[in-house]
Parts: C-alpha cells; structure tokens; sequence
C-alpha cells in the first residue's frame, strides 16, 4: 500500500462513556478510508464538557481501538488542553464582527422554534447589543443569507441556509465551555484533517463549520457520512441510549464490516484480528456502504 500523508483522517471520540458498536463503526470507517489511502489517523479526544466525563473512559476508548487493530499515529489530542486556541478563533470572529455576546436563555427561546432539528432557532434578539438588564449567557456566531453546500462523498450534495435553519449559533455556552460546532472546526485546522469520516447525525452540523472555516480562514475537508447504527427502538445506538461497551473480538469486527457492506475474510480463514483488518483494508471501497434511508 503507498503512503500518502497527504490524507489525513482523524476518529473524536467523547470520553462520556466506553466504546459501543456506534461508535466502533464510526472510528472503523475511518480507520479504513484513511489507511486504505495510505493516510494518517488521528485520534482526538472530545473531553470538553467535564461533567460528562466518565473516569476512565478515555483509557478504555483507548484499548478497544488498540485491540481492534486500530491504531493511530501521532499522539492523541485532548480538546481540554486547547483552551487557548478556541479563546484565539472566538476573538478573531469578535473583532471582525463575526460574533457577539448573547443573553437569551434556552427558556427565552422555545415559543420561537421549539420544534427545528438543531433546537430553537435563534430569532436574533442581541444581535444589536444585550437588551437592558440582560446578562452575557453566551457568545453566538453571526450568520447571513449565504447558502452553504458541500459534497458528501455518500450522501451527495447538502445545501442548507443556516440563517433560516438554526440562525446564530452558540459558539460559546452559557457554563463557560466552548461549543462543538467551533472547538471541531479549530481542532480539524490544527491537525491538518483532509477527510471526515463520521456518523449521518452530523450532517446538518456540516454546513455551521463550514461557515466557521470560511470566516476563519481555515480549509474545508473532504466529508464521508456513515449510516447510523440504531437500536431495538429505531434510537441511534449511543451512550444516552445506554449502548453496551464492545470488546474486540472477531465477531464483533466482522459484524462492524457487514455493516458498513464491506467483504469480510471468509470465516474458514481464521478468527485472527489483525488478519481480518488486513483483509478489509486490501478490500476497503467506500461505494458498498448503504446511507440511511
């Protein structure tokens, strides 16, 4: 396989819980886009709301993937250690205007738009200055009539007028941690991504970073969206729907591969994991996986 450093893929777990089959199918996609390509993988770590961070699980994040033959390259990133430089993107888009504080609570929001797919959309009341007697609750991303579109490598092309959908957006929060929406497109910046590989539940998130990309400057990758994996009850299998931890197993993998429709090692051919992986990255092709209906 040649080497080509010039993909680079990264897998961002949160370290709110251990590694469930979701979630394994999230970081074996794009383990297998990106080493198939003969790419980088970077593991990144989604650690910035404390609170739901489970002691532990970052470590066990760690060794799942480890025993499933996915390793990565270069040291993990914590988005806890880059404070600064979500502090640094929050006052570049100050100082071009780009961004204001906010003093609407979620409550002050809800007979708006309580039924939009990303919450409440925000109906611009501090986009002038904070009303008289209201308090900075957040810092919100100032957005306009731009259509903002890319070209999902699965799902096709995906438009959506972010003003009208979700309006300004929380690039700060109220308890003080900053928002995925800017700390993902930072972080992607810093490492050099090219190609996001992650679960169809982010694609409405998609076209809010890249306009955050554009005003910052930064490039955007390419973007692969993976069928989500749902429970008994039609749920996204995650850890707020209580999603059993994986243990790696051949199983397990194999079951991860049928999934995502990749060709599986025949299973008279051994239960061995690294020669399982070996096959499915000599086979990998991206064109077999089914999107979500």
């Amino acid at each position: 396989m040649d080497s080509n450093p010039l993909y680079r893929g990264r897998f961002a777990p949160s370290p709110s819980g251990y590694l469930h089959f979701g979630s394994l199918v999230s970081a074996l996609g794009s383990y297998l886009d990106a080493k198939s390509r003969g790419g980088l993988w970077f593991v990144r770590m989604e650690d910035l709301d404390t609170a739901r961070n489970v002691p532990g699980a970052e470590s066990g994040i760690l060794r799942a993937l480890e025993g499933f033959g996915l390793v990565w390259d270069g040291p993990v990133l914590r988005q806890s250690a880059r404070l600064a430089h979500y502090e640094s993107a929050l006052a570049t888009l100050l100082e071009q205007g780009l961004a204001y504080p906010c003093g609407c609570s979620r409550r002050d929001l809800l007979t708006h738009d309580p039924a939009a797919p990303a919450g409440p959309r925000y109906p611009g009341h501090c986009r002038q200055g904070l009303p008289p007697g209201k308090i900075i609750r957040s810092f919100r991303y100032k957005t306009n009539d731009i259509e903002h579109y890319f070209n999902d490598r699965l799902y096709g092309i995906f438009r959506q007028r972010v003003d009208q959908v979700v309006g300004d957006f929380v690039v700060r929060r109220a308890d003080g941690p900053f928002a995925y929406q800017l700390a993902v497109v930072v972080d992607d910046a810093a490492q050099g991504i090219t190609d996001v590989v992650r679960g169809a539940d982010l694609l409405d998130s998609t076209p809010r970073q890249i306009a955050l990309q554009q005003a910052l400057g930064f490039a955007t990758p390419q973007y692969l969206h993976l069928p989500l994996v749902r429970n008994a009850q039609g749920e996204k299998l995650s850890k707020q729907t209580r999603a059993p931890a994986v243990t790696p197993d051949a199983t397990t993998l194999r079951r991860a591969l049928r999934f995502l429709g990749q060709p599986e090692l025949p299973q008279g051919a051994g239960h061995d994991l690294h020669e399982i992986m070996k096959y499915a990255l000599q086979h990998y092709d991206y064109r077999l996986i089914k999107k979500d209906l």
